[in-house]
């Protein structure tokens, strides 16, 4: 059983009565195997598989939870546990309740956004501000949606003040996003969590416990879901130090409150860190210790023997300091796998990056553009989306934007056209036209909201005789759209036929090879690649070209890998969405934001750039939590390492003609002696926190 394993804290959490329990669990402090004992204990007790749920950060620390449940027990009862992130258990559970719905990447929806704040017109005299862009404003109410319970305008004018002229308009933008996206079913992360949260509200769900990981970056969103559950019994394991989300609308005072909002609530402590040594420990703790103490906690050190100490690297300038850190790791022992550089900013990455490629040593990025962002990756699952959900207007539109002469606009018609030929079926309209349907409907020109439409005109096929395609092609309808020139009518000559082709396949790996080795992706790849190797001057570098193309065709070799793991292709579509972000290419040293490494451990870390202004970053701590959430972005970092910890900083920016003082966090842990640089430092912080407040 799984609690014979535990040591005496963690077999208390993990035997708790039912009720409302909080675990404090510090880093290194065996969270995970107290989780996997209680719902050993839960299981023990009577309590069936269906009847428990496990909320995770990561779909994979989920998987990782139930095999390890499924090793004391069976595959049969883990597989009946229902576990993941919210996004995750709240998609399968819409689709258990017949939820007609398209789940969308959030880049994807913003273009929808964005097609309708540009036909708004903001000319509002006595504005006291420009009005948000449309960018901006989309992800303003996306973390309205996770971060508030307040009505957006009220919101958005706390948050932005001066905008007060432009929140008609602004309303009114969100209110067309919304109907557009219920017209076609489509919904974004958040959507996922309102829809289940309403469907908690009226409909009782079978979980008789509820366990949430990583409880302190729960945001609104995700308590409000929780809330209207309001399950029997609520187990959540997090740890008040590690809360650094903040910026994405975690609310650190939900895991801060749990006591005051659950008077019966229990708290449980897992003090035996079993990961660091004593000194990167302790230096963790020096740091932290600095932010107010809400739990009060004193963590023990189980591991035994030497340890080095955590080392502090000083260098003149940032190339200097990366190209000694890459000559640190060459020449370390430690495997490249179980090495981590650790910063705040991604920018920081290029220039580490760039030094270890110099020494020859391999090395992996993840917690900046993921795999799933590159174009190439997602026109390869937009033309795979479009077979799974026909009803996909914005794929349509993604990929027709690649053909010459069809912009978004044209491709939307062009779709809205396909789905008339096909009596509602896009993918009809194209195999099966019904030629008495006329495709193009005149449009309404809308003066108020500066619209400049114009009725569509159907135009003469026979401009496009001289391209040779067969006569049934030829006939189509949807050829007669006047915008259409002869690179378009290629393109959707060169689509029509790839359809035709996917048509009668139903598993993933043939339908992603036939896409990869289609005329549409190749087009797709070449203009890409071209795009990729044309220098400043215009000029075309073959050589990055051909190197562009290797990358692309690594990619699609990943893509069929990765679709080998499902029968479905629908599930296939939707576990790229929902999963993409926790996959990463290649091996070798882990180059990680602080945001990336959370939940990993690594025998040897370098954190570096430990300068003011970039860690901690004073621009995004005025923004999100303080100097404090810094302060536990910098103590997640240093608690990643198991064995060896290397801090560095340099002085000064040649590119920028820039310097530096050290980060406030090397005066806080002791690697430096306080002085008048460290009581300016203090002060800035300590006037941020005044201002905000």
């Amino acid at each position: 059983m799984p609690l014979s394993r535990l040591n005496p804290e963690q077999l208390a959490a993990a035997k708790a009565p039912f009720g409302h329990n909080l675990i404090i669990a510090s880093a290194g402090t065996g969270k995970t195997s107290t989780i996997v004992g209680r719902i050993g204990y839960l299981l023990g007790q009577g309590i069936k598989p269906e009847e428990i749920l496990l909320l995770t950060f990561t779909n994979k620390a989920a998987a990782e939870m139930v095999e390890r449940v499924a090793g004391y027990f069976s595959r049969e009862v883990a597989g009946r546990i229902e576990a993941g992130t919210f996004h995750a258990v709240s998609y399968r559970w819409l689709k258990k309740m017949d939820r007609s719905i398209i789940l969308k990447q959030p880049s994807e929806l913003k273009t929808l956004f964005r097609s309708i704040y540009d036909k708004r017109q903001f000319h509002h005299i006595g504005a006291e501000a420009q009005p948000l862009s449309a960018n901006f404003l989309h992800d303003v109410y996306s973390l309205w949606q996770n971060a508030s319970v307040e009505e957006f305008g009220e919101w958005l004018e706390k948050r932005h003040p001066g905008q007060e002229s432009y929140a008609e308009i602004y309303l009114d933008i969100v209110e067309e996003f919304e109907a557009t996206k219920k017209e076609y079913g489509f919904v974004n992360f958040n959507d996922l969590l309102i829809q289940m949260r309403e469907v908690s509200k009226r409909t009782k769900l079978p979980f008789r416990e509820v366990l949430v990981d990583e409880y302190q970056d729960t945001n609104e969103l995700q308590g409000s879901w929780i809330d209207a559950m309001d399950p029997p019994s609520l187990f959540c394991v997090g740890d008040y130090d590690q809360s650094i989300y903040a910026f994405n609308g975690a609310n650190i005072h939900i895991i801060g409150s749990f006591t005051r909002k659950y008077p019966d609530a229990r708290v449980f402590t897992l003090s035996k860190n079993y990961r660091s040594t004593a000194p990167i420990l302790s230096l963790a703790n020096r740091v932290i210790e600095y932010n107010e103490r809400i739990y009060p906690k004193q963590l023990e050190v189980v591991r035994s023997g030497g340890a080095m100490q955590p080392k502090l690297l000083i260098f003149d300038n940032l190339m200097q300091q990366y190209e000694a850190i890459a000559q640190t790791i060459r020449r370390s022992t430690t495997p490249h796998p179980q090495i981590a550089v650790i910063f705040r900013n991604n920018a920081t990455a290029d220039g580490i990056e760039a030094m270890l490629r110099e020494q020859g040593i391999p090395c992996r990025r993840k917690g900046g553009r993921s795999f799933f962002d590159a174009k190439e990756v997602r026109a390869a699952l937009d033309l795979a989306t479009l077979m799974a959900n026909p009803k996909d207007m914005m794929a349509f539109i993604h990929i027709f934007e690649y053909a010459k002469g069809i912009g978004s606009a044209t491709a939307k018609e062009l779709f809205e056209g396909l789905v008339a030929l096909g009596h509602g079926d896009m993918l009809s309209g194209i195999l099966h036209p019904d030629d008495q349907v006329n495709p193009f409907k005149a449009r309404t020109v809308n003066y108020q909201l500066g619209l400049f439409d114009h009725p569509t005109h159907v135009g003469s096929v026979s401009r496009f005789a001289h391209l040779g395609f067969d006569e049934k092609f030829m006939a189509h309808p949807i050829l007669k759209h006047p915008a259409l020139n002869a690179d378009g009518v290629t393109f959707i000559h060169d689509f029509f036929r790839l359809v035709a082709s996917l048509r009668p396949k139903k598993q993933p790996v043939p339908i992603m090879r036939e896409i990869l080795a289609s005329k549409t992706y190749r087009f797709i790849a070449e203009q890409l690649a071209t795009k990729r190797a044309t220098l400043k001057n215009g000029e075309v570098d073959e050589t990055k070209k051909n190197e562009a193309h290797e990358r692309i065709r690594r990619k699609g070799v990943l893509l069929v890998q990765l679709a080998g793991a499902y029968r479905s292709l629908e599930k296939f579509i939707n576990a790229m969405v929902l999963g993409g972000g926790e996959l990463s290419e290649g091996e070798g040293v882990n180059l990680l934001t602080v945001h990336a490494s959370k939940g990993l451990e690594f025998d040897e870390v370098y954190v570096i750039d430990l300068m003011d202004g970039r860690f901690p970053n004073r621009k995004l701590a005025s923004q999100a939590g303080l100097i404090e959430e810094e302060r536990r972005l910098f103590y997640v970092a240093v608690t990643r390492a198991k064995n060896l910890l290397y801090l560095s900083y340099a002085k000064y920016d040649k590119f920028k003609d820039t310097s530096f003082f050290p980060s406030q966090f090397l005066y806080e842990a002791g690697l430096l002696k306080k002085d008048q640089v460290y009581e300016k430092l203090k002060q800035l912080s300590e006037g941020g926190e005044e201002e905000r407040k």
